[in-house]
């Protein structure tokens, strides 16, 4: 990984932190920007690949655990300097000096803004990490996806996640990160359904296997066919890693021994050394691809984001510009500026009280607009009445013929 960082230090952060720039400034609501989501059904072991990346505890335990989109942004430090952490959401922006207490930090964001239980919202928090242990990367972590809901959440909890997942990955600026465990079937998985949904070629969707180490004997040649897009092909390939488990969590096993453990699981391993040999297996390795694959996603959308850039600002320019200049700097020129607003306002009140139309832009008035609704509005008036006075002369007709048959 530091060699890796080392070599495009130069080209990998200006990428990275153009588009983290640009999300900040709130952009995306205008604009897609390239990003890479990570995807996964609840207890796929999505949190255990962050937490294994970023080198801190994210919120664990059953059920809903990501209740908003959190943005991960990691800056890899020189050698020796301190970890940084800042948490920002809403209006609300907080340094963070100690790692351990990352997860409260989240913790408190998700109830915030999605309300203390177990709802969701599609508000973003952003968590940026400086670490000389972290690759130059930023993800965005989605809620897992749900297929019951449970005692407190609303019953269509499981739509509402597949629309803010949706929201997400159906951009072609998004590369989906899905994580699959190893010990189930890949075919069924509702993550991976959806980015097919989304990327029927597979062109910038990328797998990732998780919990190795709990594959039933006898199916580990399929977890190696799948690794080498053997089952279901994807474009970007698949990844395989082996995090920390709830074991090796309460016995407080480090981050740092978790990586060297999975090292030596996958080196010892019969079937799965093939694929530590291969560059497909470990943390480090996950953490090389998908830099990569980020810097060169930004680079293939960087001239289709410029033209967006361009269309945007001159559809502004065009719409600032039928505001007219506003007021000038000199206070002498800003009185002068004041009267002649004054006076064009009165004038547009006297062409009104005369009848003449005012021109704002290309559209009218809205007393034009008013004067021909009305219009319409009365023309239906007449057309009602005339329909009830038709009516009332039969009603009229009708009972002074009863009247004289009796």
């Amino acid at each position: 990984m530091n060699t890796l960082n080392q070599q495009y230090e130069e080209k990998v952060r200006p990428c990275i932190d153009l588009i983290d720039s640009l999300r900040s400034l709130g952009v995306e609501k205008d604009l897609a920007l390239p990003a890479i989501a990570v995807i996964g059904d609840q207890s796929s072991g999505k949190s255990s690949v962050l937490e294994a990346l970023s080198g801190v505890a994210l919120p664990r335990g059953s059920g809903i655990v990501t209740r908003c989109p959190l943005e991960l942004k990691m800056k890899r430090q020189k050698s020796g300097e301190e970890w940084y952490g800042k948490i920002s959401y809403q209006d609300h922006e907080e340094d963070i000096d100690d790692p351990a207490d990352v997860e409260k930090k989240i913790k408190e964001a998700q109830n915030e803004m999605a309300g203390i239980g177990l709802g969701i919202s599609d508000e973003l928090i952003s968590l940026e990490i400086a670490s000389p242990d972290v690759p130059d990367l930023t993800l965005i972590d989605l809620p897992g996806i749900a297929r019951v809901a449970v005692k407190g959440q609303p019953e269509n909890i499981g739509d509402q996640i597949k629309r803010l997942i949706s929201k997400f990955i159906k951009k072609q600026e998004t590369i989906s990160l899905v994580v699959v465990p190893c010990n189930v079937d890949i075919a069924t998985t509702e993550a991976l359904k959806m980015a097919q949904e989304v990327d029927p070629d597979g062109e910038r969707t990328l797998g990732i296997l998780t919990k190795p180490d709990l594959v039933d004997k006898g199916t580990e040649e399929t977890v190696v066919d799948i690794v080498h897009n053997e089952v279901i092909h994807l474009k970007k390939g698949y990844m395989i890693v082996r995090c920390r488990g709830q074991k090796e969590i309460t016995e407080k096993v480090s981050l740092t021994d978790a990586i060297e453990r999975e090292e030596a699981f996958f080196k010892d391993h019969t079937f799965f050394n093939a694929l530590y040999d291969d560059g497909h297996a470990t943390i480090p390795k996950l953490a090389e691809k998908l830099t990569l694959e980020l810097v060169h996603h930004i680079e293939k959308s960087l001239p289709r984001l410029e033209e967006q850039i361009e269309v945007k600002l001159a559809q502004t320019q065009a719409e600032m510009e039928r505001y007219g200049s506003g007021p000038p700097t000199d206070a002498a020129e800003r009185l002068t500026f004041l009267i002649d607003k004054v006076t064009a306002f009165n004038q547009d009140a006297l062409n009104l009280t005369v009848g003449e139309e005012l021109r704002c832009g290309e559209k009218l008035n809205v007393f034009s607009a008013l004067r021909r609704e009305f219009a319409k509005w009365r023309d239906l008036l007449d057309r009602s009445g005339d329909d009830c006075k038709c009516n009332l002369v039969q009603t009229q007709d009708h009972e002074k013929e009863r009247l004289d048959w009796i």
